[in-house]
């Protein structure tokens, strides 16, 4: 009807209001209730924006203070545009390295060389190249929000359900072995050259070792130093979490080793500048993994949050949100964003209750950003690498979902496995794809593989139960109750057909085969016997004419014989049953092939005198369906 397009007052306000989430929650905010938490909250995780902003651009190729910059925007869009109250926005990890391998394809050292006459060697133009880097991650960054916000505009939030949490682990797992890899050139002083495409890890690692040699001492006791010292501090704030109010923000950690610092730090902020967009057609597939991984990780903590707190995350919102946080913040030169755990379980636990601590947290970076930026510019490099890896300690411990996995499910164990092999084989975008289609063809191998089984009765009751499972269950004597734990498609129906054959004890073909040699022989000594009670009529009938007045009566025996032989050939076989029951509880679907496999197995059954029936077909199928099988 045309009321259904109109656009009254209230629809309107309804629309505004899912739309823009911040316009219904920040009115009522309570600044009694959460100011003091949000308060320590954003100032906390603002902290901690500013070395792990630093330390994922370098994992993205891009200089630090661009880090700084995607730890502003894009939390801004979020705090509008966002439904969940308590993750925090912003660099992360796995996006970052994802971001890495696009920038260090497309603007690599070697299209940047220059020739240095003073010293009469080549040397790279960092200027030039960074610069590049820049445009190129911008563009990455900006498609991948268009992605998002398409994908959320066409109500695809639900792409998030092929993402399941074995998968997302080993996803991560995976990533953090690639970021782990990528910064050992910063942690050993080394200059290996990059690598792309399938087992690029591998190689680099092979020639990581062999630059070992070359390792620059200073560099490495910096990083052995920072990697020690912000363990320690973290396991102290694990032990004394509960007593201090905010945790201490050790990352912070400066001075002047004599070994390669984080450089120029401008104070301010850029102007905005439309990416570039003849990159668009080399970033593409990069651009949709970005998206795919960013939203799947920033919804899976989102729904633990809001399941822990009581509330309501909705899935294409969010795509909306991170999706206008990437396209803004690629106008704002930032490199794509996601969800940190870390971040997250800090602001949580000092106290955040709302997206207003992720806005202060915003505010924070600012102001570093406006006033305090160059305090940080001899911060060794070294050390952001050492605050990704112990910022990664979280993701390594994942290891231990193996053995956790191999108790409960070994599918699940499998996927988990193969993600992380796939992911450190073939990089983090192609390792994506190819775990969601070995995800997926686990569902197919698991339909395709049910167990079947023959049910029983339990004594005295109508419940009927597997009789290989349960001891106490009774067969129905003359009856097979067959049933399968799995729906009937095209990649299980001729599997269906032959445990149906072997669990029964009917082999169909052999008493088909049986049946037509009887019925030949049979109808062979009915045209024998025919053919001799002719002749014996006949050769009668000549001796009645003969003697005309015969007294005996003529009887031909053979033909009682043979009638008597095959009414004993028709008796039915005492050992088959009288009936087969198919129970179909768990077929939710039928396609073609598996509508022909019940069909097929109803006539051949039919052919031997067994009767088939159907019970408990679900309510999708058609109520027809028994009709139109048998």
């Amino acid at each position: 009807s045309s009321d259904s397009f109109r656009c009254s007052g209230p629809k309107l306000k309804s629309c505004m209001l899912s739309s823009v989430p911040v316009l219904s929650w920040l009115p009522r905010y309570s600044l009694r209730d959460n100011a003091i938490g949000d308060l320590i909250s954003g100032i906390s995780v603002g902290i901690m924006h500013l070395p792990q902003g630093m330390a994922y651009a370098l994992l993205a190729a891009v200089p630090p203070v661009f880090g700084l910059y995607s730890s502003f925007y894009p939390i801004l869009i979020y705090f509008i545009f966002g439904s969940s109250k308590h993750i925090s926005v912003g660099t992360y990890a796995v996006m970052s390295v994802m971001i890495g391998g696009v920038t260090e394809r497309l603007a690599p050292d070697t299209n940047f060389m220059m020739y240095d006459n003073a010293t009469n060697q080549s040397m790279v133009d960092v200027l030039a190249r960074d610069t590049e880097r820049v445009k190129v991650a911008a563009a990455v960054t900006f498609l991948s929000g268009l992605f998002q916000m398409l994908l959320g505009l066409v109500q695809f939030g639900f792409v998030v359900t092929y993402l399941s949490e074995p998968l997302v682990r080993g996803y991560t797992t995976g990533a953090a072995i690639h970021v782990i890899v990528s910064q050992l050139k910063y942690t050993f002083g080394i200059s290996p050259k990059r690598h792309s495409g399938p087992f690029a890890l591998i190689f680099t690692v092979i020639e990581v070792c062999y630059l070992v040699p070359e390792t620059n001492i200073g560099t490495l006791v910096v990083s052995l130093v920072s990697i020690i010292g912000l363990v320690m501090v973290k396991e102290l704030n694990t032990y004394l979490g509960k007593k201090l109010p905010v945790p201490i923000p050790v990352e912070l950690l400066g001075g002047e080793y004599g070994v390669e610092v984080v450089g120029e730090i401008p104070s301010g902020l850029q102007p905005p500048v439309m990416p570039t967009a003849s990159l668009f057609g080399q970033v593409i597939g990069d651009a949709f993994a970005l998206s795919v991984v960013g939203y799947g990780i920033a919804i899976s903590l989102g729904r633990i949050f809001a399941l822990k707190y009581g509330y309501k995350v909705d899935s294409n919102q969010e795509l909306i949100a991170l999706g206008l946080s990437n396209t803004i913040g690629g106008v704002f030169q930032c490199f794509a964003i996601s969800c940190s755990m870390s971040r997250t379980m800090v602001q949580e636990s000092t106290g955040g209750k709302t997206q207003v601590a992720s806005a202060l947290s915003a505010m924070v970076i600012l102001v570093i950003m406006l006033w305090i930026g160059a305090l940080f510019e001899e911060l060794p490099k070294a050390v952001l690498a050492a605050i990704i890896y112990v910022n990664l300690q979280g993701m390594m411990k994942q290891f231990m979902d193996i053995p956790t996995l191999w108790k409960s499910n070994k599918v699940d164990m499998l996927v988990w496995v193969a993600t992380l092999i796939l992911t450190v084989l073939f990089n983090p975008d192609i390792g994506l794809a190819a775990s969601i289609a070995f995800s997926m063809l686990t569902v197919i191998f698991r339909t395709q593989l049910p167990k079947y089984s023959l049910l029983g009765q339990v004594p005295e009751t109508d419940i009927y139960r597997p009789v290989e499972n349960y001891n106490q269950v009774n067969e129905i004597p003359g009856v097979v109750i067959f049933r399968s734990s799995a729906t009937l498609y095209f990649a299980n129906a001729e599997m269906y057909q032959d445990a149906l054959a072997e669990k029964s004890g009917i082999d169909i073909t052999k008493l088909i085969s049986q049946k037509k040699k009887a019925e030949a022989k049979r109808l062979r000594k009915e045209k024998k016997e025919a053919r001799k009670a002719k002749k014996d009529a006949k050769k009668n009938a000549q001796e009645w004419v003969r003697r005309r007045s015969g007294t005996e009566e003529i009887i031909p025996n053979e033909v009682e014989k043979g009638v008597a032989t095959v009414e004993e050939g028709s008796k039915p076989d005492s050992t088959l049953p009288r009936a087969i029951i198919l129970e179909l509880s768990p077929v939710n679907f039928l396609d073609t092939v598996g509508v022909k496999t019940l069909r097929n197995v109803s006539r051949l059954h039919a052919l031997i005198s067994i009767l088939l029936n159907l019970l408990t077909c679900s309510a999708s199928l058609p109520p027809s369906i028994s009709l139109y099988v048998l």
